[in-house]
Parts: structure tokens; sequence; C-alpha cells
């Protein structure tokens, strides 16, 4: 999404919040990235994402060595390998995404945020204005 769709959005967010009466509407910002980056949570996660990738990968070789195949077959063999590696991936990034998304929620209801977006340090979508809650969804991202 390009910077003034974000606007835009961010615009369509914050008026629709005044003309529903809720004048006194609260903006929340997040900036996934650092959150990506420093949350004790994501990072054990990717680790243990990173030890299922290399365990499927030691797998993948041990039963692979020394196999006679055609190149049709090793083409298919190599695909479903890399099948699986997409999946263990998406797993985990959907780990993350939804424990982030738990997270968030948590944070804007005990802040009495209406709506949060993402705004990371290098693409700025609000520059004044949120109240930004990076550090303490870091923070409850054990």
């Amino acid at each position: 999404m390009n910077v003034g769709k974000k606007l835009a959005t961010v615009a369509l967010l914050a008026s629709s919040l005044m003309i529903t009466g809720c004048g006194e509407g609260q903006i929340g910002a997040v900036d996934v990235e650092k959150v990506m980056a420093e949350a004790p949570r994501v990072k054990t996660l990717m680790e243990e994402a990173k030890g299922k990738v290399t365990e499927a990968q030691q797998k993948f070789e041990q039963d692979n060595a020394n196999k006679e195949m055609t190149d049709e077959e090793a083409a298919k063999v190599q695909m479903d390998f890399q099948r699986k590696l997409e999946n263990i991936n998406q797993g985990y990034a959907m780990q993350i995404k939804s424990r982030m998304d738990v997270v968030v929620g948590e944070v804007a209801r005990e802040k009495n945020i209406d709506v949060v977006i993402s705004n990371s340090e290098d693409q700025k979508v609000i520059f004044h204005g949120a109240i930004d809650i990076t550090q303490d969804v870091i923070n409850k991202m054990q």
C-alpha cells in the first residue's frame, strides 16, 4: 500500500470515529518491525522455526543422499521439500501474527484505544497524535 492510500485510510478511520460520536477516539500505533526484532516470544518462535528448518534439511539430505533418481524424480522430491519448508515457515508466521494480534488487542483495551495502525519507522503513516504502544506490545510478548 502506498503512502497516499495509507494516509487516506488513517483519515477515513479518524473521521469515522468522529462521525459516529466517538469524537474522543484514540488512535494507537505499533511498529511491527520493532516488535518482530525485539519481542522475546517472537525471538523464541523464530529460533524454533530455524531449528525445524535445519532438522528438515538434514533429514532431506540424509534421505536423498546417494539415491539414484531421474531428473523428473529429483525435481518432484525438491518441490516436496520446498513445500514442507514453506509449511514450517507459514505455521510459525501464523503463530507470531496470532499472538501479536491478541497482545495488540489487550494493550488497546488497557489504554482505551479505539484503532491501532501499523506505523513503522521506515514508513510513517502518522507522525503526530497517535499513542505509540510498541514497547507495551514488546513487553507483553513474553
